[in-house]
């Protein structure tokens, strides 16, 4: 899982870096995309399984379109806000998680779990700081907090669908296919910038890096321990943090560093309760 919080940090880099160079959060949404579809299904076909002949197409593709949002949302606020607080924002979703639980999976959750959450988000704020951030960035935070929310929605996607029976490499595959449809739509709409071999690399970069994240997430979850995975998955946030303060300098105060703390803390509190249906003795 390590290696997962670091492909997707270092994934988080190029990015911002790209997005340096010209390209917009649209653009670096369709070569991630493009990439992940290209390997992932080059790796379906070699197993012999099919792309998009599969059961569910209405569900996978709500999922998909749901996670597109997401990853815009999360490549907006890295490029107007330091890595580190675009990650943990993004990272919120186990917060948003717990509170959609009982309104769609009637899973109960405990008032110690409340306690997290109201923690997380206290978190959030002091690590946004409102009362002393212009207005842009807030906006900005406020798109990268959605993408944390739009996360949480996604997964509901993917659980309902894991018990439907759908895997989720073709969950991934039908994602990263829709986000190159429709990004590249966009992209091509709002005036595309095309690449150059010198920004290759980074473009590339952001591509493999999150399919080689997304591959090491699944063989953590499939190999080890579910509660263990899933607290090593914030190891993402820490990775971001180092590489804000060794690439660009960036320097959070004190009051901004604890909300960053509380925020990973709550949040992989929350990822270690077991869920209980509504009626259920906890």
């Amino acid at each position: 899982m390590l290696l997962a919080g670091l492909s997707f940090a270092v994934m988080s880099v190029l990015a911002k870096e790209a997005a340096s160079f010209g390209y917009g959060s649209i653009e670096l949404v369709f070569y991630r995309s493009l990439i992940g579809w290209i390997v992932l299904g080059l790796w379906l076909r070699s197993a012999g399984q099919p792309l998009f002949r599969v059961r569910h197409r209405d569900m996978l593709l709500r999922r998909a379109l749901v996670g597109l949002l997401a990853l815009l949302s999360y490549f907006y606020a890295i490029v107007h806000l330091p890595v580190s607080v675009a990650v943990a924002l993004n990272y919120t979703s186990p917060l948003f998680l717990a509170m959609l639980l009982p309104w769609t999976l009637r899973e109960s959750v405990s008032p110690l779990q409340y306690v997290a959450i109201g923690l997380g988000f206290v978190g959030v704020c002091l690590l946004l700081q409102p009362w002393d951030t212009p207005a842009a960035d807030m906006l900005a935070a406020l798109i990268g907090l959605a993408s944390g929310l739009l996360a949480a929605v996604a997964y509901l996607h993917v659980r309902h669908l894991g018990a439907l029976g759908v895997s989720e490499v073709h969950v991934v595959v039908w994602f990263a296919a829709t986000g190159t449809l429709v990004a590249g739509v966009f992209a091509l709409a709002g005036g595309w910038q095309w690449p150059t071999l010198a920004h290759a690399p980074w473009l590339l970069g952001v591509g493999l890096l999150a399919t080689l994240g997304q591959f090491a997430v699944t063989r953590a979850y499939r190999h080890g321990h579910a509660a263990v995975t899933a607290a090593f998955a914030y190891s993402t946030v820490i990775f971001s943090s180092v590489l804000d303060v060794l690439i660009w300098n960036h320097q959070m105060s004190s009051l901004a560093w604890l909300g960053l703390v509380a925020t990973i803390l709550a949040g992989i509190w929350l990822t270690q309760q077991p869920q209980h249906h509504k009626g259920e003795t906890p």
